[in-house]
């Protein structure tokens, strides 16, 4: 299929691509790897298409602080030639190849698979797992949402009509971090069926401040607390048992089948946390 009639504007700007959101049934174009889709399918029919691929200084990958930052426009694959996040922010290296294939990495950027809130993407959970940030920009000005708060629903965030991630935020690892990831789909590169990106800290032989986020299992990232404490005893069963996630069924398996892959992932997972290097 062919999309429906839109007008294209380039931004040169932040504030030249917030002032054209404005523009009733306006969209932004980064890397457009989910939005020419839905646009061919036309299930976005949007009256005005903004690329934003124009404006400077979103594509940096900076560490400030003790705080690793992303710029919206960075591509995957950038991202995953990074040794600032190869270092910093090892979830996200461990995630980053899982995400479609090499021509996707290669165009999709970091921001739009945070602003689209695929419940099945990675990124998103990984933010979540990480305690992250997003930084967003609007007719106000900039504001940071943690983003267990920016992830509302089914493709649902946080972002204001007149506003759009320029930045993502997480906190650098140190020597103490430990992070997992893994996740199951029918072919590397599709969505998961069911994923798990983990965040802990090392604590004499077992970890403390474990964060689990789910994906593929909800209509955003779900963290498990109970199954999180379990953990935290040592107790990986326990955190089996007390998986408190009611996935739906779907085309790719039902919530029982789901469910179930989220308990082998959450062992999987946990073994990588134990892990001393």
């Amino acid at each position: 299929m062919k999309p429906a009639p839109f007008a294209y504007k380039k931004a040169r700007s932040i504030d030249d691509a917030v002032a054209l959101l404005a523009e009733k049934d306006s969209r932004l174009l980064a890397g457009g790897q989910s939005l020419i889709a839905t646009l061919n399918m036309r299930l976005s029919q949007p009256s005005l298409l903004i690329d934003i691929n124009g404006i400077g200084g979103l594509d940096a990958i900076a560490l400030k602080n003790n705080v690793v930052e992303i710029g919206a426009l960075t591509r995957h694959a950038q991202a995953e030639r990074s040794e600032i996040i190869t270092r910093y922010a090892p979830l996200l290296a461990r995630a980053l190849p899982h995400i479609g294939h090499v021509a996707v990495r290669n165009r999709g950027t970091i921001g739009g698979s945070i602003a689209f809130a695929d419940p099945a993407a990675e990124l998103p959970a990984c933010l979540v797992a990480l305690g992250g940030e997003i930084v967003v920009a609007g007719p106000a000005g900039a504001r940071r949402i943690a983003a267990e708060d920016f992830f509302k629903g089914l493709f649902e965030t946080a972002l204001a009509s007149q506003e759009m991630v320029v930045a993502v935020r997480m906190p650098a690892a140190t020597a103490q971090t430990r992070v997992g990831f893994a996740e199951l789909a029918r072919r590397h590169g599709d969505y998961a069926i069911a994923g798990l990106a983990a965040c802990a800290r090392a604590a004499g032989r077992g970890v403390s401040n474990v964060r689990l986020a789910f994906f593929g299992v909800g209509d955003r990232p779900l963290r498990a607390r109970r199954a999180e404490a379990a953990i935290e005893r040592g107790d990986v069963e326990g955190a089996v048992k007390v998986l408190d996630l009611d996935p739906a069924d779907d085309v790719q398996a039902t919530g029982a089948v789901k469910k179930h892959l989220a308990g082998v992932l959450l062992r999987r997972v946990a073994a990588q946390l134990m892990e001393r290097e």
